[in-house]
Formats: C-alpha cells, sequence, structure tokens
C-alpha cells in the first residue's frame, strides 16, 4: 500500500499532491474487496486522515485566493 516514496511519513507531513495520490490508492484497494476486514480498518483510517489532509491543503488556498481578490471583487 506504499503509495508515498516514505510510507512512514504521517499524513500531516505530505504534500497534497502525496496525500491525494495515497488517498486514490486507498479507496481503490478497498474498492477492491481483496483486503481482510483488519487490513481495511486500518486503509479506512488512513484514508480518512488522508481526506483531512487534502481538504485542509484545499481550504488554505482558497483562503489565500480570497485574500489576494480586490476588495471590489469579493
Amino acid at each position: 500500500m506504499a503509495a508515498t516514496k516514505d510510507p512512514a511519513k504521517k499524513p500531516a507531513e505530505l504534500s497534497y499532491e502525496e496525500a491525494r495520490d495515497e488517498l486514490a490508492k486507498v479507496v481503490s484497494t478497498l474498492e477492491s474487496g481483496q483486503a481482510t476486514l483488519e487490513q481495511s480498518l486500518a486503509l479506512w483510517e488512513r484514508g480518512e486522515e488522508l481526506a483531512k489532509v487534502c481538504q485542509q491543503w484545499l481550504d488554505g488556498a482558497k483562503a489565500k485566493l480570497a485574500a489576494a481578490k480586490p476588495e471590489a471583487d469579493k
């Protein structure tokens, strides 16, 4: 399941692209139905963490865009 070059990285240490790519692999693995129940639970938890990181990156980007937008456009 190692989706990143360093699978020991915590989700908060990942770039948006790394988290997104790993999340896609987690989803694919879960959808395949090949994981055991224990593995599926671990993957689900990892996926939740990765989704949260992705959302934080997106929220941060949205806030930067809003801050850079001229007042007249807001």
